[in-house]
């Protein structure tokens, strides 16, 4: 029988070439998105199921899912769903940051208690965080909110590995790298195909002797 992963933000960029890689690995991909109609149409024809119309920041939604994939066994959920916006001190609009914390950290959250029903022993949840959620990294400040809502959803990660390892679930939070997509304007240094095969290398290395870590893409751990 073929592994299934879910994973959100799956219409584009990084979440997008993560359903093709685990397609083409021969895995049963769930695709889950926020868009709807032409949004889609590319992860149709890559994903095994397609779920559509799920704001990950609504509770609503996120049960919706959960009715929707009763039943389902998820042997890796990545949640990879984020926005990025640039604050900058003076021109500081609390209402992004506060959206930047509902997609980019309570979202994860929120979306793997709803499907802890799916998970089962040697299942993996990967949350697709950022460099820039590292305090010890952070010497150029700004962005705020997109800071902020990274070390929230690394510290929400942890406390998850913890609660997870007894059940056999090992989780990970994971640096995509510098990735050509639309939220940088394309203006990355690798591809999200280069990016999907890292942050898959990585899920495959991960165990529960390794769970709750933050590493990058490439293999390098970072500092929290």
């Amino acid at each position: 029988m073929s592994s299934t992963v879910l994973i959100t933000g799956a219409n584009r960029g990084v979440g997008l070439a993560l359903a093709s890689h685990y397609r083409h690995a021969g895995w049963e991909v769930i695709g889950v998105c926020r868009g709807s109609g032409d949004d889609t149409a590319e992860l149709r024809q890559v994903a095994s199921r397609v779920i559509e119309g799920i704001d990950v920041t609504r509770d609503e939604d996120v049960a919706r899912l959960a009715v929707e994939l009763e039943g389902q066994r998820l042997d890796l959920l990545i949640n990879n769903a984020g926005l990025l916006k640039d604050e900058r001190l003076g021109e500081i609009d609390f209402d992004a940051i506060r959206e930047q914390m509902e997609i980019n950290a309570y979202a994860p959250l929120r979306v793997t208690e709803a499907l802890l029903g799916c998970l089962r022993e040697d299942s993996k949840v990967a949350n697709i965080t950022s460099r820039m959620g590292s305090i010890a990294d952070n010497d150029s400040g700004g962005r705020y909110g997109y800071r902020a809502s990274k070390a929230a959803l690394n510290a929400f990660g942890k406390s998850l590995a913890m609660d997870l390892k007894p059940r056999g679930i090992a989780v990970i939070q994971l640096h995509p790298g510098y990735v050509q997509t639309r939220m940088v304007n394309f203006g990355g240094l690798i591809t999200p195909d280069e990016a999907a095969a890292g942050i898959a290398a990585r899920i495959e290395a991960l165990s529960l002797e390794t769970t709750g870590g933050f590493w990058h893409s490439n293999g390098e751990p970072l500092a929290w």
